[in-house]
């Protein structure tokens, strides 16, 4: 019932997809996925080549099924193609960059290429670069968000766009009902990210996945405002005490923000123990410490249907679950 295109594509047994979520989507989450019929990503976007090699190498010990890695266009180091095809990963997801300069230089490196855009006309453009798949996200995703058109407009006009080029629906999605929904639209799949930052394995801060748990949509806030590190960069993040400040002051400019400059948490690793400065982009992890008030808690809208924290696998297991039981209901 819920075999399709994306499964073939990638040899997998549930078009269900993990976010490459940049600081928390590491190997233990993608493995797991992968492990429970999904296709896990491994989000690799500023990380060193020796890095890459090591966390890949992580999540192949931990499961034997197939493994998608994320990179980032502005974060993209040379030579990072070239190793992806040697580490023999199942796919690269590829977002916020020109389609016609990064596909085919990814694809003659053998590498299958999903391309993540926020419009028609971007997926066009990318499938007439030579992706293999799309995923089209919608205005609600969480994260870094290219467009501004919500998922359930953009799906179809997606669709309607690449033809029967194979496609995954990104945005708003956080259960077996949603699912259903991206595949009535037209998707052939989805990817959840918001979901997955309240599992075990994700290494999102603990504190950061009990705030998922217990926010509502309307507490999400589409934005510029976490721009340290990656200025001019749309994103949806979780309302916190520094947006309240930020907006009483006026909504003043990058510069003239309150709090501005002040390094109240740290990234804590063997060695390395760097400040990490408020409006970072940074989001809350398991290897800070300190006030992380500062940073980006990302989550998208379907964060009020995020009610547990539980083992990724087991998440994959109930959104399959459940848009089985929706779509037999249907029938």
């Amino acid at each position: 019932m819920l075999h399709t295109r994306i499964c073939d594509l990638f040899r997998i047994e549930l078009p269900i997809v993990s976010a490459g979520m940049g600081g928390i989507a590491h190997a233990r989450l993608a493995a797991a996925v992968s492990q429970a019929g999904g296709l896990g990503t491994i989000a690799l976007a500023g990380f060193t080549h020796e890095a890459m090699a090591s966390e890949i190498a992580l999540a192949r010990s931990l499961t034997e099924k197939p493994i998608a890695v994320n990179l980032l266009i502005p974060f993209l180091r040379p030579g990072s193609y070239e190793l992806l095809a040697r580490e023999r990963v199942e796919a690269v997801t590829l977002f916020w960059g020109d389609p016609a300069e990064q596909i085919p230089a990814a694809k003659k490196c053998g590498l299958t290429v999903v391309w993540q855009c926020g419009s028609a006309d971007e997926a066009a453009r990318a499938k007439a670069a030579g992706a293999d798949a799309i995923i089209a996200q919608g205005f609600e995703a969480g994260g870094h968000v290219r467009g501004v058109v919500t998922t359930l407009a953009l799906v179809p006009e997606v669709r309607d766009a690449i033809g029967d080029l194979p496609m995954l629906a990104a945005g708003g999605l956080a259960d077996g009902r949603g699912f259903a929904a991206a595949l009535a639209l037209g998707a052939d799949g989805a990817v959840f990210g918001t979901r997955f930052i309240a599992s075990h394995e994700c290494a999102a801060h603990r504190d950061y996945k009990r705030r998922i748990v217990a926010a509502h949509a309307a507490e999400t806030f589409h934005t510029k405002l976490y721009d340290i590190g990656w200025p001019d960069a749309a994103h949806r993040t979780l309302r916190t005490a520094l947006v309240e400040d930020w907006e009483r002051a006026g909504r003043p400019e990058s510069g003239q923000r309150p709090g501005e400059g002040v390094s109240s948490a740290k990234l804590i690793r063997p060695g390395l123990e760097l400040p990490l400065a408020n409006y970072s982009v940074s989001p809350p992890s398991e290897e800070m410490e300190g006030d992380l008030g500062g940073l980006a808690w990302y989550a998208g809208q379907s964060v009020t249907q995020v009610r547990e924290i539980m083992p990724a696998g087991e998440i994959v297991r109930r959104i399959a679950a459940e848009a089985r039981a929706v779509i037999t209901g249907l029938q």
